[in-house]
């Protein structure tokens, strides 16, 4: 792991930590977007040997009911910065760390099961900007309605916005069944979570 990967490492976590929402859209297109908060805490690097974060994501009338929530060990290959995702075996334990982060330690590595083909996989496109996608293959599988579908994902992240767009596909056709139709997500950073992150938390890597 060379200077240049460490520093962007550490850039890329502290933009991706971070509170963001999607109010301001909410208010101007209520009929196709939900008011929606995202948070990325970052954890002990000892949970995973290496730089990982909490994530959550709920209805802004709703946030201790939080609909999706994960854990994300960061690497990088080649200029590409590789998030691999973890479920939790009970999500219902730490719902609400995202913004109450003494709930985190309610995570522990035997309480994580790995998402397998979900990674998503970023690439730098200019200053501070990252575009990420989730690992080729179409084997991250969800069920939707009682039915297996593969998910594309794509996200925008930079200083001040995650955009991003979701859409699940039915493995036989390859026809979309779920998700976005009205284009992307479009969340503003309202609070940063990252500004205490040193090379000291990647002192592992």
């Amino acid at each position: 792991m060379n200077k240049a990967d460490i520093s962007q490492i550490l850039e890329f976590a502290k933009l991706l930590s971070g509170k963001f929402s999607n109010k301001e859209q909410a208010i101007n297109r209520p009929k196709y977007f939900a008011n929606i908060n995202i948070y990325f805490q970052p954890l002990p690097w000892e949970l995973l040997s290496g730089p990982c974060f909490y994530s959550e994501q709920s209805y802004d009338y709703s946030p201790w009911s939080p609909y999706r929530q994960g854990v994300h060990k960061l690497t990088i290959q080649k200029n590409i910065l590789i998030l691999k995702n973890y479920q939790l075996r009970n999500p219902e334990r730490v719902a609400g760390a995202g913004f109450m982060p003494e709930l985190m330690k309610e995570i522990n590595i035997d309480e994580l099961i790995p998402r397998v083909g979900c990674s998503m996989h970023f690439r730098q496109v200019g200053n501070c900007r990252y575009l990420g996608k989730i690992e080729p293959g179409n084997s991250c599988l969800i069920e939707r309605n009682g039915e297996k579908t593969y998910v594309i994902s794509e996200v925008e992240l930079n200083k001040n916005n995650w955009n991003s767009i979701d859409r699940g596909y039915d493995p036989k056709t390859n026809l979309q069944v779920w998700g976005a139709k009205h284009g992307p997500f479009k969340f503003k950073r309202s609070l940063s979570l990252g500004n205490h992150l040193t090379k000291h938390w990647l002192r592992g890597i």
